[in-house]
């Protein structure tokens, strides 16, 4: 029988410059002989929004597979993972530094990376294909939220989804963002009958983009910092419901975490009118942490 055996792992905080803010990441850079099993029983030993477990890619022009797990499930896929990961890839030189551009595989297919060059590169991924699914009751999400339905604007909360589907809730300010609040009894009330995990993103929004807060006790995660898979759903509902006054070549920034103490700043870009050309998401890459794991 095999004894124990020592993996290098990383820990990142993701669409932050400032250590100890953003969303936190564990990248183990070479997974191999890591079973499904035991991916999912490290990423429950960290207990981080979500860790990483990278292997060469399956898929011809992807630069690794890379595969996504919060404590209770496996993602596929996720936008601080694959920012955070990029940036280990790249750091280590898994991926060439100083490449601009590359795909990771990840379960939803290939996700598209772009570098942006400067004293402290900025990475975009690009959301995959958006989604729209069903509309909810506002006087229902504001009561599982905690709050008064004067508090939402007058645009129905409804699904968006990229891969993961989220239900959007905007609200008139971040007063009522921060006082917003959600658990597993609120998400098993708002779902009733559907079966599809879900999460839950409130939102106001600002001169500067949004600021917003995620929910997710479905996935293990009770609030999420920065939520990238988001983002793009995020931009796309915006975009849908008139929150957002110009679209192609719009820049705009989603502060997210601030409440949970760790502020997050999530860039979005818009390409072609409403999106048409596509809608990425940015941010910068922190590293903490090198250490070992022996199992």
């Amino acid at each position: 029988m095999a004894g124990p055996r020592s993996y290098r792992y990383r820990v990142v905080d993701v669409f932050t410059t400032q250590p100890l803010e953003g969303n936190q990441l564990g990248v183990f850079p070479d997974s191999s002989g890591l079973h499904d099993t035991t991916m999912q029983k490290i990423a429950k030993e960290l207990n981080l929004a979500e860790t990483t477990f990278v292997s060469p890619a399956s898929q011809p022009g992807c630069a690794a597979r890379v595969r996504i797990f919060t404590p209770a499930r496996e993602m596929p896929f996720a936008g601080h993972p694959t920012i955070g990961t990029s940036f280990v890839l790249l750091d280590e030189g898994i991926v060439p530094k100083g490449s601009q551009s590359f795909a990771l595989e990840e379960g939803v297919g290939p996700v598209a990376v772009r570098v942006e060059a400067g004293e402290r590169p900025m990475i975009w991924l690009r959301t995959p294909p958006i989604t729209i699914g069903k509309t909810y009751d506002r006087a229902l999400c504001a009561q599982v939220l905690g709050l008064a339905p004067s508090d939402l604007v007058d645009a129905a909360p409804e699904i968006v989804s990229a891969a993961n589907p989220a239900v959007f809730v905007p609200v008139k300010d971040k007063q009522a963002v921060d006082r917003s609040d959600l658990d597993a009894r609120g998400l098993a009330t708002l779902k009733g009958q559907d079966n599809e995990s879900i999460f839950v993103f409130v939102f106001t929004p600002t001169p500067e983009g949004a600021y917003s807060r995620m929910f997710a006790p479905e996935h293990g995660v009770l609030e999420d910092p920065a939520t990238g898979s988001a983002t793009g759903p995020l931009a796309a509902y915006m975009m849908r419901h008139g929150l957002v006054s110009s679209t192609d070549g719009t820049r705009f920034v989603s502060e997210q975490g601030t409440k949970m103490g760790r502020r997050s700043f999530l860039h979005v870009q818009i390409h072609g009118e409403r999106g048409t050309r596509g809608i990425e998401v940015g941010g910068y890459v922190t590293p903490i942490v090198e250490a070992t794991m022996t199992i």
